[in-house]
């Protein structure tokens, strides 16, 4: 016999599922916009961005928590911050090194990750109450959620402003000149434009598998309050 809690996903599955989509800090939360309308003109910017925060997002999550008894509860923050500026400092000098076009690409951005109020927010409401592997799996889970977002947004506006996809990659394509595009989407505004376009199609969607679910559930309720009808 099965067990009953055998179907049941473990609770770091759960808390990076949640990061992605449940409580996506962009789509949902709206949180560290400044790299999502600034540096998402493209879809190699976005991915970059997006595995550096996840790194520095991860391994801050881990190290806060495993502190987070020996911090004293008035100098958290200062703390917190410090730890943090120590694994941005670490992926920005990683990134100088070993790929210069991405860090020229990304600029001013990387050292901005200090600031970014999602990784502080999670230290804060999440690492330093949790254990390292909880704490981990919602560094995981909030980093994917935030370079899909970014992904996504960058993938749109080089689309659709330049013609092009992973510009700057062995794996460029650029798309027919038949299909429109226009310059407007890779300026400041055309961040803006592209990220409500974006969390609108997300919210359709939604919105419609709320609405189908709602309309099945009714059916099932319907079908057995006139089961005696059914024979």
């Amino acid at each position: 016999m099965t067990h009953p809690d055998s179907n049941r996903s473990h609770p770091c599955t759960k808390i990076i599922k949640n990061g992605i989509f449940t409580e996506n800090p962009i789509f949902v939360q709206v949180l560290g916009m400044c790299p999502v309308l600034a540096i998402t003109t493209s879809t190699l910017n976005g991915i970059s961005m997006g595995a550096a925060t996840t790194a520095v997002l991860t391994f801050s999550n881990i190290f806060i928590s495993i502190l987070r008894k020996a911090v004293p509860t008035a100098v958290r923050i200062p703390i917190f911050v410090v730890i943090i500026a120590g694994f941005v400092t670490i992926v920005e000098f990683l990134l100088r090194a070993y790929v210069p076009g991405v860090y020229s690409a990304l600029g001013i951005y990387i050292p901005l990750i200090v600031v970014n109020c999602i990784i502080l927010g999670r230290a804060e409401n999440f690492a330093s109450k949790h254990n390292p592997l909880r704490a981990a799996a919602d560094g995981v889970g909030m980093g994917l959620g935030f370079a899909m977002a970014l992904i996504i947004v960058g993938a749109f506006r080089e689309i659709l402003g330049s013609g092009t996809f992973l510009s700057g990659t062995p794996f460029m394509l650029t798309l027919p000149p038949g299909i429109p595009r226009t310059i407007l989407i890779v300026l400041p505004p055309g961040g803006f434009l592209t990220l409500g376009f974006v969390m609108a199609i997300r919210k359709h969607i939604l919105d419609k598998k709320k609405t189908v679910k709602v309309a099945e559930n009714n059916e099932f309720t319907h079908c057995l309050s006139k089961c005696s009808s059914c024979k």
